[in-house]
């Protein structure tokens, strides 16, 4: 029986590849930097803006998230600007009338999203994700993190809810606590993992 083919579009090392794998497909990833360790089946290096979108049953896409990021702003220097990604891709999604997903940080812009984490699965992350779909989810998971959150150096106590920021805190911790202890990428950090 041959697997259903997924599109994984700024797949960074492959967090979302990982689950789509877990679910029974057959995952190509695509970012626009090289991912040496990438999990997924196969792995191209281009722009996921222009990439050909034939021959796929469905397609996830975490575009960066900087623009709306709260962390991003904190941080951002004085005339700063970051594109909008979320809109090209949702665009290049309707043109082809195709199953997709859309995750980004709750503040982006997508349309009716599910909001999910780690509590929802039953781990102690407080990472919130916005996910947008074209198709209806016949659930909504809402398991809320019950203790107090967590944020400093590291090693935290196993009981502890942490919240990991950007590319500078618990990352390693976060991917074994998901699952994706594994993954490495080019270059450090949760927006690079799309964890």
């Amino acid at each position: 029986m041959n697997k259903p083919r997924l599109l994984d579009l700024f797949c960074g090392a492959g967090g979302a590849t990982k689950g789509y794998q877990r679910a029974g497909f057959y995952v190509v990833g695509v970012d626009i930097k090289p991912q040496p360790h990438y999990c997924g089946d196969e792995f191209y290096e281009a722009d996921a803006l222009t990439y050909p979108l034939e021959g796929f049953d469905a397609y996830h896409a975490s575009p960066p998230c900087q623009l709306w990021s709260k962390s991003t702003k904190q941080w951002r220097k004085q005339g700063e600007i970051y594109p909008d990604y979320v809109t090209p891709i949702r665009w290049r999604f309707f043109e082809i009338h195709c199953l997709y997903v859309i995750e980004n940080v709750v503040e982006a812009p997508l349309i009716q999203p599910m909001i999910l984490n780690g509590g929802d699965f039953g781990i102690n992350i407080h990472r919130p994700r916005a996910f947008e779909t074209n198709f209806h989810v016949p659930f909504r998971l809402n398991c809320q993190l019950k203790k107090p959150l967590k944020m400093g150096r590291l090693p935290l106590n196993e009981s502890d809810v942490i919240q990991p920021v950007g590319h500078f805190s618990g990352v390693k911790q976060v991917g074994v606590m998901m699952g994706l202890s594994g993954l490495t990428q080019a270059k450090p950090g949760l927006e690079e993992l799309k964890l």
